[in-house]
This record gives structure tokens, sequence and C-alpha cells, in this order.
């Protein structure tokens, strides 16, 4: 059986309808694949749909404020991935007059871009025959040729980038590229893949010896780091609260928060109120405080989970400057914040 043959073919047929391939225009097809990274076509479409709306060109994405990038993309996480964007765009238009980078080695060199994104981009935008590699695409290829190697070992990554190198279409790379993508996500998918209707079924390995279920093989994960975040949510007779800037790297760079203190441990109330960060921040000021919620609101990060209780603060003046509560959906924000300030209603 012709492995590639029958993927494109099976792509021309079932390939799903999404506005990033009616066009070879690499800024959007550039968009569309950072996106996309660790994000679901359902959810990253409307925000790839805003970012073209709001910023039709590499310039206008260039000259933007980064507020305005990251307020834009608030709701998709991994936040370093529009950090990103705005810093190659710039690189674009100011280094490059605006041209993007038209060959694999050179694409790859743009901040936030991976081997597979420089890959995607260089083959379908121009014709380069530059194999992907991604979590669909090591399903597919472990589970048709029964690879056991580890997905995520160094043996694993240069064993299966070879591999799909060997077995790219060098006539029609981009559609190659894009169809094995669309296989892996909608037809081998990672669980109750398709098989009955699989168009690979009589030669696939994985299928033939019934260890579907276990490939690929991946390496266990980075252990899951525990935090304790203690958001102070400021509440004044004037309506303003203190909302910051997270300047510090890691998670949330440059997005707004209230005031934030990481503690080693779950607080009760009685902890709070005596706690040492809680009283010089306050500096001997009368307030009144209350838990907005008394059971901990665990937000999941890839290899963190937050620990999150927000305290509502009370106080007839702030302690340093603030903003009116009504301003406060102008800034980017996590999630966890902005789910927070849509349940309180300020």
């Amino acid at each position: 059986m012709n492995f590639t043959k029958v993927l494109t073919n099976w792509y021309s047929i079932n390939k799903r309808d999404l506005p990033w391939r009616n066009t070879k225009n690499p800024y959007h097809i550039w968009l569309s694949e950072i996106i996309l990274q660790q994000t679901q076509i359902k959810q990253g479409l409307p925000y790839y749909e805003a970012f073209v709306k709001n910023f039709p060109t590499v310039f206008d994405l260039a000259s933007a404020d980064e507020q305005d990038i990251l307020k834009l993309w608030q709701g998709l996480g991994y936040y370093s991935r529009a950090r990103n964007l705005h810093v190659s765009a710039k690189h674009i238009a100011n280094d490059l007059n605006g041209k993007f980078p038209k060959i694999y080695s050179e694409i790859l060199k743009l901040k936030g871009v991976g081997d597979y994104t420089a890959s995607a981009i260089a083959s379908i935008c121009f014709n380069e025959p530059t194999a992907v590699v991604d979590g669909n695409v090591y399903r597919v290829l472990s589970r048709y040729f029964g690879i056991q190697t580890p997905i995520n070992s160094t043996q694993g990554i240069k064993e299966f980038k070879s591999l799909a190198s060997s077995l790219i279409d060098i006539k029609n790379p981009g559609d190659y590229n894009q169809a094995i993508m669309e296989f892996g996500a909608t037809q081998c998918k990672p669980k109750n893949p398709y098989c009955i209707v699989c168009p690979l079924s009589d030669s696939c390995v994985a299928l033939q010896k019934s260890i579907i279920e276990v490939l690929p093989v991946k390496l266990k994960k980075t252990k899951l780091t525990k935090r304790h975040f203690n958001f102070l949510v400021f509440l004044t007779p004037d309506k303003k609260t203190i909302f910051e800037k997270r300047s510090s790297k890691g998670i949330w760079q440059n997005l707004y928060q209230f005031p934030l203190i990481e503690t080693k441990k779950q607080l009760t109330p009685e902890d709070f109120y005596t706690l040492r960060e809680v009283t010089s921040y306050l500096n001997g000021m009368n307030f009144k405080y209350r838990l907005f919620n008394t059971k901990e609101l665990v937000h999941k990060l890839s290899h963190q989970h937050l620990h999150t209780r927000f305290w509502i603060i009370e106080i007839d003046k702030l302690p340093k400057d603030g903003i009116l509560y009504s301003k406060i959906t102008d800034y980017p924000m996590p999630k966890l914040i902005s789910n927070f300030i849509e349940a309180f209603e300020f």
C-alpha cells in the first residue's frame, strides 16, 4: 500500500473547510499555526478570525500595542505565544521589509517558531518538502508502523522526523503535511479511532497486533508542582481596586492580576490576618476581609497546579494607586482572573 498516496487521496475527500486552508499567505498560515499550538481548532478558530480582522497585515501586528495583543489572546493560554508573535512581527516588518522568510531554515529563526511550525509554513506556502511532526503525526506513524520508541525521547524525536521526511510527497508537500495532521485529528484519534472505515487498516501494525490504545508511547511527564495563590481583591467606597501588571518571567508575563501572595500551604482566615506579607502590604490600615471561595480553585497548567483563593478586602483607601471597577476588563488577564471577575460581578 502506498501510505502517502492513500493519505493525500483521503484528505482531498475528507478535509475540513477552514479559512487558513484557502490561502497561501504565509502571514495567515503563521498566525493559524501559532494559535493552534496546544489548542483545538474549535477553540482557536475565533481567535484566528479576530487576529486577521484586527491585524490584517504583519505591519498591523508589528505596530500594535502588546497590551492589545494580549487582550485579544485572552483565554487561549500559553501567552508567550502572543508575545513571540509580536516580536517576530516587528522583525519581519522592520528588518525584512515586511517580506516573510521563504525557506525552512530562515522561518525557523523567528522567535516562537520551532521545527513543526517552520515545516508547516515552508511546505504549505513555499512548497518546500519539509515534514511536519506534531502529536497527530506521532500517533498516525507510531500506530501504522508499530513503533514503540517513546515520542518524547531524543531517539524518538529523531526517528519519527526521519520517517516523516521519507514519506513526504516531494511534489505536493503542503497537502501531504496537512493530510497526515488532519488524518490524526479526525480519523486516527487518540481514543476510539475509526479503524473500521480506515483506508490504512489492512496494513496498520497497531490494528493487527491490537496495540492501538498503547501507541504512541510517551515517557512520564515532569512531576507536577503544587502552588498556593492568594489574590487580594480590594474594594473601596469610591469603587476602586488594585490591578497590577505581572512583570516577572514565567506564567502570565505582562498580564494583569490582583495583588498576589504565594504561600507554601492553604491559609486559614486567621493565618491570613497575621501573615507578614499582608500586614506589611497594608501597613497598619484598618480593613475588613472575607474569603470569596472557601474551597480552593484549582487552575491546571502544563506542569503546575495553582490552588487559588480570592480574599475580598474592604478598605477606605487603597495602599497604592488603583483603577475603577468599570475599567478592569480593559486589561489583558489570565483566564483564572477573568473567571473570577465574571463570577464576582463588580
